[in-house]
């Protein structure tokens, strides 16, 4: 015979929620959530539909003074129930999703990840993948979207003040540009970059043969530009790209002669 248990199982005792009660500092936290957090995710790709890659991912929200803390696992509950395909166009339903999930305001949402483009050598066409840094910046206050993107991408600059006064050569050195923008319409990452590297004295490449290195070299002695030409040569497209309603543009040259960097910035709006 089954020996019946005449103890019932003791009940549970309930659990205390620290983050909802309440604060008396009378102070509000503008931004509290949760940073540094990698997540696999899927980019809309202009050649190729999307690709995959990791994000860096930062999740806040404001918190009114009378709460004590906000709840840090609904960030997450938040972005696993939106899966792994991010875009422009979903992030404002993720924002929205972390307004109501974490009562607040005001939420935002950043994302700095590689982004990969397959390049073509400028003679022999031996292709490779070049990676950039994308990042994307966006806050919903109430039901207005504030959306930033961000491009990092390296180029070649040879000096110009040490063309004209050397009879060798001229130095030349890597630099990064950064390029911040707001627009009225979607602006394809590739397409910044593009714009990025036209500016330059030359762009980089992950292969180059000897006929390529040949022909880089040259086309970066053939268009000098100092730091203050490169972030010009950027802004002046910018400012022709009618879809775009405000940049900032930084250009750091790694420079090979000097025990320092040369910088350079421009903002519009």
């Amino acid at each position: 015979m089954r020996r019946t248990s005449l103890q019932s199982k003791p009940k549970a005792e309930p659990m205390h929620d620290k983050q909802s009660e309440r604060d008396h500092r009378q102070l509000r936290i503008d931004k509290v959530g949760v940073r540094g957090l990698r997540f696999p995710i899927q980019i809309r790709d202009k050649e190729r539909l999307v690709q995959n890659t990791i994000a860096t991912i930062g999740m806040f929200v404001d918190l009114p003074q009378e709460f004590k803390g906000t709840h840090m696992s609904r960030f997450i509950e938040v972005l696993n129930s939106h899966g792994n395909m991010v875009h422009v166009e979903n992030i404002e339903d993720i924002l929205h999703a972390m307004q109501a999930k974490l009562k607040s305001a005001t939420a935002h949402l950043e994302m700095e990840f590689p982004f990969f483009l397959v390049k073509k050598a400028p003679v022999s066409g031996m292709e490779s993948v070049m990676d950039y840094t994308a990042r994307f910046v966006a806050t919903a206050c109430g039901k207005e979207i504030d959306f930033v993107l961000t491009v990092k991408a390296n180029v070649t600059t040879l000096c110009p003040c040490s063309k004209a006064i050397s009879r060798y050569g001229a130095h030349n050195q890597r630099g990064e540009v950064t390029v911040q923008i707001r627009s009225k319409k979607t602006i394809w990452i590739e397409d910044l970059i593009a714009l990025v590297e036209s500016s330059a004295s030359s762009e980089l490449y992950s292969l180059l043969k000897r006929q390529d290195e040949k022909a880089v070299t040259e086309r970066a002695y053939e268009n000098p530009v100092f730091v203050e030409d490169l972030v010009r040569n950027v802004a002046l497209k910018l400012n022709a790209h009618r879809d775009i309603t405000w940049y900032k543009v930084e250009a750091e040259n790694f420079e090979s002669i000097h025990n320092h960097n040369a910088y350079a910035l421009i903002e519009k709006g």
